[in-house]
C-alpha cells in the first residue's frame, strides 16, 4: 500500500476524469491507471465505475474516498507537527530540485547567491520533477526550482503559488567526438542508417521535451533507443563512453565541451529548444508556514530582477 494511491484516487474522484489526473498528477496516463488498478487490488473490490462518462465512483469507492480524505490529512497533519520539531533548522532553506539542475544550476546559482544575497544555509532535495513538485505541493520544501517550456507547463495554481525566471537553459544533441572533434553520431542521420539514442525514461520531463524536439524536426530523426534512464547524468556517461547521441542541458556538458569530450551532434539553432529555470513558491498569503530567510531570498531576487 502506498499513500500516492491515495493521492491519485482523490484526484480521480475531483477531476472524474483518467488523462487529467494522470496530467495533475505528472505520470502518464497508463501508469496512472495501473496505481489505481494497484489500490482497487488492495481494497479487493472495484472503486471505478469505468462504463460510466465522466468517470465515477462506485459505492465502494465514495466510502473509501471519504476515508482516504481523512487519512491524508491526518497525514498532512502529522507531517506538521514533525515539522514543528524542526527548530534547530528554521533557518535552512530547503529547495526541491530536479537532478538535472540540482547536478549544474544548482551549485554555480548558490554561490552567486552567496556574494550577492549573503551566506545562506541551505538543504538540497534532489528528486524527478514530479516529486520536487509534489514537495512543494504537499509543504515539503520553501522553494522549488524546476525547467518550464509551454509546451510542458507544471500543473501549479497560480493562484496559490508564484514563481520567478532565474535564467535560459538550452536542450541540445551531444556525442563523444573523434580525434578530429567530429561526434561520432550526428543529425540528420545519413540516408538508410539510424543514430544510437541515449533517452530518457518514459515520463521524464526532459525526455517530453526530447519528443517535442522530434515533432518539430522537418524529417525523421532515425533515433534508435538502445539504453534510456531518468537522470540527465546518466546519459551523459554514456554519451562520454561513446554508446550513442543523447539530448543534454548545455550547462551540464561545459566542461567536457571546452575539453572536446562531447561535442555538438547538430548544428546549431537545429534540433534544440530552449528551457526557462524557474523558481516557484506557495504565495505568502496561503502559505501553511513561512521561513524569514526564505522570504528575504525571494525578496531580493524579486528586486534583482
Amino acid at each position: 500500500m502506498e499513500t500516492k494511491w491515495f493521492e491519485d484516487f482523490v484526484s480521480l474522484a475531483e477531476t472524474r476524469s483518467f488523462s487529467r489526473s494522470a496530467q495533475l498528477r505528472h505520470v502518464t496516463q497508463p501508469a496512472f491507471s495501473r496505481r489505481i488498478q494497484s489500490l482497487e487490488a488492495w481494497a479487493g473490490i472495484d472503486l471505478v465505475d469505468r462504463s460510466s462518462y465522466p468517470t465515477r465512483l462506485t459505492a465502494a469507492g465514495e466510502t473509501l474516498h471519504a476515508q482516504a480524505l481523512e487519512i491524508l490529512g491526518a497525514l498532512q497533519a502529522t507531517r506538521n507537527m514533525m515539522r514543528s520539531h524542526k527548530a534547530a533548522g528554521h533557518d535552512m532553506i530547503e529547495f526541491a530540485v530536479p537532478h538535472s539542475l540540482a547536478f549544474t544550476f544548482f551549485p554555480h546559482w548558490v554561490m552567486d547567491l552567496r556574494k550577492r544575497f549573503g551566506a545562506t544555509k541551505s538543504r538540497l532535495i534532489a528528486l524527478n520533477v514530479h516529486d520536487a513538485v509534489m514537495h512543494l505541493v504537499e509543504g515539503s520544501c520553501d522553494l522549488l526550482l524546476a525547467y518550464h517550456h509551454p509546451s510542458q507547463p507544471l500543473q501549479l495554481n497560480p493562484d496559490r503559488y508564484e514563481m520567478m525566471s532565474l535564467g535560459h537553459e538550452t536542450l541540445c544533441a551531444y556525442a563523444k567526438g573523434d580525434a578530429d572533434g567530429q561526434p561520432l553520431f550526428s543529425l540528420p542521420a545519413a540516408p538508410g542508417q539510424s543514430v544510437p539514442f541515449l533517452s530518457y525514461a518514459a515520463g521524464a520531463y526532459l525526455g517530453r521535451l526530447v519528443e517535442v524536439i522530434t515533432k518539430l524536426a522537418p524529417e525523421p530523426l532515425q533515433l534508435e533507443p538502445i539504453y534510456e534512464t531518468d537522470m540527465a547524468e546518466g546519459l551523459k556517461a554514456m554519451a562520454l563512453e561513446g554508446h550513442g547521441l543523447a539530448f543534454l542541458p548545455a550547462s551540464s556538458v561545459r566542461k567536457e565541451l571546452k575539453s572536446k569530450r562531447l561535442v555538438r551532434a547538430a548544428p546549431a539553432g537545429v534540433h534544440e529548444i530552449e528551457m526557462d529555470i524557474r523558481i516557484y513558491r506557495e504565495r505568502p498569503e496561503m502559505a501553511r508556514h513561512s521561513k524569514p530567510g526564505a522570504v528575504a531570498l525571494w525578496d531580493f531576487l524579486a528586486s534583482s530582477r
